[in-house]
């Protein structure tokens, strides 16, 4: 009986000893490098670099790039800013109350129904005042029981000077009082009072201080407010029995009868022609203007 060889396992079809060959030919190829070469029962060491290893790296550089143009601008206006605001609020503080700007001298003009000296006088709390701190109703409550004065104007002109400029109102005729004669403007306001007829020319009207207060005094002032100067010097009186029978005179005994308040400009212009006119023979007495259409002259 022959005997039988064992059995080779399955799927090995190498040859004996081929096996060992392979193994440590993949062993070789994965331990390829320096571990490789290390000796036996020396664990492989890691690889170092050799600046490193030599204490000789070179220090890293940081480059610092410019802020960008708006967060600069941001920087600088949250400086300069504050600093400019402190720079203002001084400057007023200086202007509004150092005494370098105190009033010392006053200039009044405009006035002429209003001696000047009063004017000064009233005013005479500011003086001291810083200019800045005067504004113009200060002025006009310190004058405002001054009648003629209807109102004014202020301009400071450094370093202590202050000129008051006065708008007065305008009289248009004159009353006459015991003390003597009242000067008045077309609402019935006293505005002063002079000592002598002639002092003024203006027309007188008729029935003294107690005709201010009459029903036909505001007719008889807004005619004489829309007269030219020209002619309202030319004038000596002014009477109304009623509101729709204003009477002027004019000197040399001439006469105006002007009717109502009504038309009044149309009426002035039409006066004003009239008395243009060269005189004739005989003179006029008598302009009747009370229909300005048809003027009338006898």
């Amino acid at each position: 009986m022959s005997s039988r060889k064992p059995p080779t396992p399955a799927g090995s079809s190498a040859a004996p000893g081929t096996g060992s060959r392979a193994n440590s030919s993949r062993v070789s190829m994965l331990d390829d490098g320096p571990a490789a070469t290390a000796p036996s029962g020396t664990a492989p060491s890691a690889t170092v670099p050799s600046a490193v290893a030599s204490g000789t790296a070179p220090s890293a550089t940081v480059l610092e790039f410019p802020a960008p143009p708006r967060r600069r601008r941001r920087r600088y206006a949250l400086i300069f800013v504050p600093l400019l605001v402190l720079a203002l609020v001084g400057l007023v503080a200086y202007l509004v109350f150092s005494p370098a700007l105190a009033l010392r001298e006053l200039e009044v003009q405009g006035n002429s129904l209003v001696p000047t000296d009063e004017v000064t006088a009233a005013l005479a709390p500011l003086q001291g005042v810083p200019l800045p701190q005067i504004s113009d109703d200060q002025v006009r409550e310190l004058l405002k029981d001054k009648a003629p004065i209807e109102d004014i104007d202020v301009a400071a002109e450094p370093p202590s000077t202050l000129l008051v400029t006065i708008t007065e109102r305008t009289p248009v005729a004159i009353v006459q009082d015991i003390s003597g004669f009242v000067l008045v403007d077309s609402t019935g306001r006293r505005l002063g009072t002079v000592a002598a007829r002639d002092a003024v020319q203006l027309p007188l009207i008729d029935g003294g201080t107690a005709a201010i207060d009459s029903a036909v005094f505001p007719s008889i002032t807004a005619v004489l407010a829309e007269l030219p100067a020209d002619v309202l010097t030319r004038l000596n009186s002014a009477s109304a029995s009623s509101p729709d029978s204003i009477q002027l005179s004019l000197s040399g005994d001439q006469k105006i009868f002007w009717g109502s308040a009504e038309r009044n400009a149309a009426k002035a212009r039409v006066l004003t022609a009239l008395l243009a006119m060269p005189p004739g023979d005989p003179p006029v007495k008598e302009f009747d203007v009370s229909t300005p259409d048809r003027p009338v002259t006898r």
